[in-house]
């Protein structure tokens, strides 16, 4: 008998495996991409009151709405390590792994987890719109500005409130334009992909 007789289901699950493969090795890439478009963002600012809007966080939320929680997450390790090698694409030009312990670090580290409850809250829904997107990228605004004001809280000695108004509140304005903007650059990506990125 030759290996693999009387075995149907056999070329069925060697396709799935080699889907699998190209599955992840798309998302690989996929998340590659919008890390280093995330370090790109941080070059990209818009000059309107009262701070200019950098389009970093654009690309955190496209990356959670489009490759998911674990995926979106990823993109932004790859962010992170970008700078961490020295590549200065951390806010300011700065770049290496003690910005990371610094006041702003939290910010840094509130990406991975922003991106992660973005995609995770976009993919709770089949075929999420543009209300159910904004609401996502809310949550993981408020994930990244918590642990970002966490951290300066501490680093810098700031009372919360102070921290707060350092923080968050300059960033608001700039922050609801970017998901608006953000929610329909995703449902106009999903349009053109077919529905689906990987």
């Amino acid at each position: 008998m030759l290996p693999g007789a009387g075995r149907p289901g056999n070329g069925k699950a060697k396709r799935k495996s080699v889907n699998t493969e190209q599955n992840s090795l798309r998302g690989m890439v996929y998340a590659s991409l919008f890390g280093a478009l995330t370090a790109v963002g941080a070059y990209i600012i818009i000059p309107l009151p009262p701070v200019p809007i950098t389009l970093q966080t654009l690309f955190l939320g496209l990356a959670g709405v489009l490759l998911g929680g674990r995926l979106g997450a990823l993109s932004q390790v790859v962010y992170l390590l970008l700078g961490i090698i020295g590549l200065p694409v951390f806010a300011g030009g700065k770049a290496g792994i003690g910005v990371l312990f610094g006041p702003t670090g939290g910010y840094l580290i509130g990406f991975v987890a922003a991106a992660f409850v973005i995609g995770k809250l976009t993919a709770a829904k089949a075929r999420p719109g543009f209300a159910w997107i904004c609401l996502s990228l809310v949550a993981g605004t408020a994930v990244l500005y918590a642990l970002g004001v966490l951290q300066l809280s501490l680093v810098a000695r700031l009372a919360p409130v102070k921290a707060l108004a350092v923080g968050v509140l300059p960033f608001l304005p700039g922050d609801a334009i970017k998901i608006l903007l953000t929610a329909w650059i995703a449902l106009k990506l999903r349009e053109r992909l077919g529905g689906k990125l990987l």
